[in-house]
């Protein structure tokens, strides 16, 4: 059942649907973006700009084609939820990613209309850079895998509105039967990097240094601005993560949530609809709608079933005083799978109990519970997964033995 809030018709209510629109996609492009739901959040630009500038230092820009959100992540070594092709919704490898920059930069410097084929060429060019060759990265198109890379990395620009399919298919060129023609939208590419420093003035930084310099924040050293660079940390963090551990947060960070939560989950509350389950452990903005995630649990389909299910033996192996407390090994994982295959293979796929296919169902199941922050996986020959405080909603409870007292009229339960 939905929580109860504003109604959809009155200000408050619009408002509040406007930022959830934003939270969910922080790019619309006119367009793509349905009308209704694109001239909504431009009509609450002013409100949303404001309070995003103040409760979490991010960006608004909106104009009559795009309304970008510059959301910086609080983060940014996060690897939990990765750029998807939209079709077949695998996550995006280091290579798809350094693509997807180098096509960028090649559309950046394009003509108003590209095809795939010449976009493929510009890569290709761009990826024989020698800064680039020396950090071991190299592409071509030899392989059809190759091209299924570059397949991918044009339908995620599509899917942002990059770019616009004019004439023919990606498949045909993955294919090697056909090109594909489209438009390009520069207003676009300009709005996609959200920084807080433009790339030209991080200067001689190391690769693996480069996207921290790019987000980092000067805080002046005064109370105020200490405050208020504390307001955005947490106001991010519960904004964007599903649950938003203490044991996580600097002596400065819980000094503040401990003292100003009751203001910030309240502010969040208000505009968006979320709202705060606090725990020992820690804090959660729940969406009564079950709109604003891109990881649902639980979910239809066999693997969102199997997930769900792990879920419930590792919390089941997290509790205290357990054989197992300790956290339970990914080949235990691996034969409990097994064992699940077999139980509902009626109605389960068949390739579930085909030899070897519980690796990847337990690493996708892994994957979504990391992503959840139910889970850590520690790194090992055997990896050790255990259990995180947020997972226990998932275990089983013990059965509760109802009372049973006879009354004059007949035999009445009554739970304790």
């Amino acid at each position: 059942m939905r929580a109860r809030g504003p109604a959809e018709g009155d200000s408050s209510g619009r408002l509040q649907r406007a930022a959830r629109l934003l939270l969910a996609r922080p790019l619309l492009v006119a367009g793509l973006t349905p009308d209704g739901e694109f001239r909504l959040v431009r009509t609450y630009a002013a409100e949303l700009r404001e309070w995003f500038d103040r409760e979490t230092g991010w960006r608004l820009v909106a104009d009559a084609q795009t309304i970008r959100l510059m959301k910086l992540t609080a983060d940014p070594q996060d690897q939990t939820h990765p750029a998807r092709d939209p079709k077949a919704r695998t996550p995006f490898s280091r290579q798809r990613y350094v693509l997807t920059c180098l096509a960028l930069a090649a559309l950046e410097r394009a003509d108003g209309q590209i095809t795939l084929g010449r976009l493929a060429e510009d890569v290709v060019l761009a990826a024989a850079d020698p800064a680039l060759a020396a950090t071991g990265f190299t592409f071509a198109l030899d392989r059809r895998e190759r091209r299924a890379d570059m397949v991918a990395v044009v339908r995620l620009l599509l899917h942002w509105g990059v770019l616009r399919r004019v004439a023919g298919h990606e498949d045909a060129y993955l294919g090697t039967s056909g090109d594909v023609l489209y438009d390009v939208d520069r207003r676009v590419i300009a709005g996609l990097l959200a920084s807080s420093r433009g790339p030209s003035m991080i200067g001689d930084v190391a690769p693996d240094g480069r996207l921290a310099a790019l987000t980092v924040e000067v805080v002046p050293d005064v109370e105020d601005a200490r405050n208020r660079a504390l307001r955005h940390r947490l106001t991010r963090l519960l904004l964007e993560q599903p649950v938003v551990y203490y044991d996580e947060l600097t002596e400065a960070e819980l000094a503040y949530l401990t003292s100003q939560r009751y203001a910030i989950l309240n502010r969040i509350t208000q505009l968006t609809g979320l709202v705060g389950e606090v725990r020992a452990e820690g804090v959660a903005m729940v969406d009564p709608a079950d709109e604003l995630t891109d990881v649902r649990m639980p979910a239809e389909g066999m693997q969102s079933h199997l997930t769900l299910l792990l879920a419930e033996r590792i919390a089941a192996a997290g509790t205290a005083g357990a054989a197992s407390a300790g956290g339970l090994r990914v080949s235990e994982l691996h034969r409990h799978t097994r064992e699940l295959a077999r139980a509902h293979r009626s109605y389960w796929r068949k390739h579930a109990t085909d030899p070897g296919a519980e690796v990847e169902l337990v690493a996708t199941a892994l994957d979504a519970l990391r992503a959840l922050k139910l889970i850590t996986v520690e790194p090992a020959e055997d990896p050790l997964v255990v259990a995180r405080p947020a997972i226990a909603r998932y275990s089983l409870a013990e059965p509760t033995i109802r009372e049973t007292r006879t009354v004059a009229q007949g035999t009445q339960t009554a739970a304790r």
